[in-house]
């Protein structure tokens, strides 16, 4: 990636993944629901979400994906980590491909960067998930899947 656009990185992730597929749909995300705000993704494993879940959350477990928001009047939304285990469990159990599951990921981690909340917002982030995940040829959202 360039210096001013989005970064993927990857950390202790296996070497199936396809990365050219992820770069494109950062690519995608930070034109399209990022405004051309940067951010960056890196895909790891279930211990390090486990990490920096307990260390910023207090939460002691792994999880699919975790959203670091940047501060007010950054131009960078902030940081998002995914769990390719989590998103390998969940493809699998959803029936699609890892890299589509990490897309799903990025696109609700990218919703929280922009100050969305599903937990607090009666339903507006998932309304918006799903145009997004319509608009961009995604099955069903993080939330559609928890919410029915």
């Amino acid at each position: 990636m360039s210096p001013e656009g989005s970064t993927l990185l990857f950390e202790k992730t296996p070497s199936g993944l396809d990365r050219k597929t992820l770069r494109q749909f950062l690519r995608t995300l930070t034109a399209t629901v990022a405004g051309e705000r940067p951010f960056t993704c890196l895909i790891t494993n279930d211990a390090s979400l486990q990490r920096l879940n307990v260390s910023f959350l207090g939460h002691d477990y792994a999880t699919d994906v975790l959203s670091f928001p940047s501060i007010d009047g950054a131009r960078e939304l902030g940081e998002i980590a995914i769990s390719h285990q989590r998103a390998a469990e969940q493809a699998a159990s959803f029936g699609h491909s890892i890299e589509t599951e990490i897309e799903i990921l990025m696109l609700h981690g990218v919703l929280h960067l922009l100050g969305h909340d599903h937990e607090t917002d009666r339903g507006a982030m998932r309304r918006l998930e799903k145009k997004w995940r319509v608009q961009l040829s995604l099955p069903a959202s993080l939330i559609e899947r928890t919410r029915k």
